[in-house]
């Protein structure tokens, strides 16, 4: 698939969402950069702004199979990963496979479930496959998590540890809508769902072409080094007792060519780079207590300004970013 074609499809997908989705493109831009970049996503936010309808928007718009987990407090492991069970034809167990098992899986509140649940997705997320009883199940490609999550502050809810959190591609929010929006939404949705008549515009394949033509876009060795000084700057600045790992990094430079393809472009310009620092580095790094001071539970806004400011600071490279 040509690059040019990669920006019509994104667009088209893009489109579709947002006949659900109003209002909030960014939002929308972001969760298909992740899906293109074989990444995962976390849509953290108050209840009721749309967090859950965009994940299905989403995963409605590309013919494949999707699957929904909805977080509990008493939700455990295997009912994210699958269970072995007795035969008695057959005498012997066998494994059922469980939600996980999907192109598209949806996290709904995947805070709400106990730490112990959580990590069930960890090997998932990572290693794309699921171990159990000593035999490991691959995971169909491709494979994107999209979760939600209500901030800390809510009633039910357990923090997700850092190591889960690093396993996300990026974070968004999806903020309260324009009055407009607003609006048109209590109009839209007054007898009906709009999600009820949203038609794939992408199949399966295309998406995975699309995603092929994503890993080919090229990325020149100043904007490499570009991306890791910015994620050194994180684990030297004084604000900051946890820095962006190295898988951050990476994923900086995958979502960044996800980013490129969604505009036409065969090559990664620092502006790509830049334009995903926040969503894809602010929920790894962790603000030292002096740094959080009067801000709130977890220094999200501070911690948005902090990556902003290290954008600022880290010289631009200088130079053609195109393939010689």
């Amino acid at each position: 698939m040509g690059i040019d074609e990669v920006g019509d499809r994104a667009a088209a997908i893009v489109r579709n969402v947002e006949t659900v989705i109003s209002g909030k493109r960014e939002a929308v831009t972001a969760a298909l950069t992740v899906l293109l970049a074989e990444g995962h996503l976390l849509i953290e936010d108050v209840p009721g702004v749309g967090k859950t309808m965009l994940a299905k928007a989403l995963a409605r718009s590309v013919d494949c199979t999707v699957s929904r987990i909805q977080f509990t407090p008493d939700l455990l492991p295997s009912d994210v990963t699958g269970v072995s069970v007795f035969d008695q034809v057959s005498r012997r167990f066998e494994f059922k496979p469980g939600p996980v098992f999907a192109n598209i899986v949806i996290g709904d509140e995947i805070n709400r479930a106990s730490p112990k649940t959580q990590s069930a997705l960890l090997e998932c997320m990572e290693e794309r496959q699921v171990t159990a009883d000593g035999t490991t199940y691959r995971l169909e490609q491709p494979f994107t998590v999209v979760a939600t999550q209500n901030p800390v502050e809510m009633e039910g809810t357990y923090p997700l540890p850092e190591a889960q959190r690093d396993r996300f591609m990026a974070r968004i929010s999806m903020g309260y809508p324009a009055t407009a929006d607003e609006l048109a939404m209590l109009a839209q949705r007054e007898t009906a769902s709009p999600l009820d008549t949203l038609e794939p515009v992408v199949s399966l394949a295309e998406l995975r072409a699309m995603i092929e033509t994503v890993q080919r876009v090229y990325t020149s060795e100043p904007v490499k080094e570009y991306a890791v000084e910015l994620a050194r700057a994180t684990r030297e600045d004084r604000q900051l007792r946890l820095g962006a790992s190295p898988r951050a990094t990476l994923q900086l430079i995958r979502a960044a060519k996800a980013h490129a393809a969604m505009h036409g472009r065969d090559f990664v310009l620092p502006d790509d780079v830049d334009a995903l620092a926040v969503p894809v580095l602010a929920h790894r790094l962790v603000p030292t207590s002096r740094a959080v001071g009067g801000h709130d539970h977890d220094g999200g806004p501070l911690i948005d300004q902090i990556v902003r400011r290290i954008v600022g600071e880290t010289p631009v490279p200088v130079g053609s970013a195109r393939r010689e």
